[in-house]
């Protein structure tokens, strides 16, 4: 895009980022973080756009999943390494139940930013600014933490750059071995309520018993000990975008350097907005969340501005309804795209749509109404003759309460026992996992009837 400049978002509306009181230090920031090197690289960027392509046609799966907002404070090479073994578990069951390769993207080492209902929060009376992630602002109830300080960018740069350095080694340093991965997920399925998922992992188990007979083992094939492992998050401060983006020496395309995938949020996504204008510009795969009030006239433009070639793989359309109002509103932007011949890879954010305040007080999304709205995007997709490319989680690798059910039964008393987050609640690891079940049985299902209509 020859005639694209990484500045030209500063001359449109801007919408849920922080006004800095000092100009001078957010300039100094600014000047320091785009002499740093990029966290990404342009061959990363094209492979990931290569294989949602592949996950839009059907021939993938895309589980996208980590954080609703990283934190410096709970940052930990632990932390990491738990929602990195989560997410390998569920992409082995995904995989088993697709039939085709899962394509593994974090919401990790950038995910630092959130948008907010509201500018300002009150609390017994007193009204401050609204909490918008590390790397703007700090959590605690006071006018001085409510500050934004373009420091925290540098602190941002920082533990993205660690958080990378430590999944690049998981992902090729034999964590990430195939059968060290099914162990894992076998000691979840030993409970009592986890019974019910057994036959799939052992399944699973005799498909690694035949490999292995057969002389295919991780010895003699670096796919079983190694996986591709991508890093996404919101670009939504976009004077950290600008200063991490850099042309790529190969194409002369510019990169996003902060991430391999990056995305639109629900409240950012204006057609003539700042936040459309950076993400048009860039080479990266680009994600847009399309909840209710996405309109079709809407989704035409921005398909249009984001993927103006029809690129198979850069544009993913991440749907975010809440259980029970998948049927109103998926087939309408289906039949858009379908009437546009729009290339697109659909995914369903089951979390954002289904947050609720429990009766203790405390925010959380209950198990059944995320699976609900899964099992929702499955039915449209199947009813449409559309592919249903993958799922997006808020989840982390720790045994948290957050969200309510699951088979370890989280309930509203359970919440204050362990509820970690800085903004929404996440799905603890067993959650995690469960769901990936539940999921392959859909894709399973789904590969079922496809075989069932070509054989007749």
């Amino acid at each position: 895009m020859s005639d694209w400049q990484k500045t030209d978002w500063r001359n449109k509306p801007r919408v849920q980022m922080p006004d800095y009181l000092d100009q001078d230090a957010l300039k100094a920031v600014e000047a320091q973080l785009s002499k740093y090197p990029p966290l990404v690289f342009a061959g990363e960027s094209r492979r990931l756009k290569a294989q949602l392509g592949a996950a839009a046609r059907g021939e993938a799966f895309l589980l996208q999943g980590g954080d609703c907002a990283e934190s410096f404070e709970q940052f930990s090479a632990d932390g990491i390494r738990d929602t990195f073994k989560v997410m390998l578990q569920m992409a082995m069951v995904l995989t088993f139940g697709a039939k085709v390769p899962v394509v593994k993207v974090g919401r990790m080492a950038g995910q630092f930013a959130k948008p907010r209902s509201a500018p300002t929060e009150v609390v017994d009376g007193v009204e401050l600014p609204s909490y918008r992630g590390d790397i703007i602002n700090e959590l605690d109830f006071t006018s001085a933490a409510r500050i934004p300080d373009p420091k925290k960018m540098l602190q941002a740069y920082t533990q993205a750059a660690a958080t990378l350095n430590l999944l690049r080694a998981f992902s090729t340093g034999g964590y990430a071995d195939v059968h060290q991965v099914h162990a894992w997920t076998l000691g979840f399925t030993e409970g009592e309520k986890a019974a019910k998922y057994r036959e799939m992992a052992n399944r699973i188990s005799d498909t690694l018993d035949f490999m292995k007979a057969a002389g295919v083992n991780s010895a003699s094939s670096s796919a079983l000990h190694t996986v591709s492992f991508y890093t996404s998050h919101e670009a939504l401060l976009l004077e950290y975008e600008e200063a991490l983006t850099r042309r790529d020496s190969t194409s002369g395309n510019w990169l996003a350097g902060s991430g391999h995938m990056v995305w639109i949020g629900d409240r950012t996504r204006q057609p003539d907005g700042a936040h459309v204008e950076y993400c048009r510009g860039v080479m990266n795969p680009i994600g847009l969340k399309c909840g209710p009030s996405m309109t079709a006239e809407d989704l035409k433009v921005l398909m249009a501005k984001l993927n103006p070639e029809n690129e198979a793989g850069r544009l993913t359309l991440i749907a975010r309804f809440g259980a029970g109002s998948v049927g109103e509103h998926l087939p309408r932007l289906i039949k858009t795209v379908q009437e546009e011949g729009a290339n697109v890879l659909w995914t369903c954010d089951p979390m954002h749509g289904n947050t609720i305040k429990s009766s203790t007080g405390y925010k959380t999304r209950p198990f059944d109404s995320v699976l609900r709205e899964v099992r929702e995007f499955f039915a449209v997709h199947n009813a449409e003759g559309t592919v249903p490319g993958g799922v997006h989680f808020e989840m982390t690798g720790q045994d948290v309460t957050e969200c309510t059910g699951g088979v370890r039964a989280v309930s509203e008393e359970n919440l204050s026992d362990r509820y970690h987050t800085a903004c929404d609640p996440r799905l603890n690891a067993s959650q995690s996992l469960e769901l990936a079940f539940l999921v392959a049985e859909e894709l399973s299902n789904r590969r079922d009837a496809d075989m069932e209509s070509k054989a007749g």
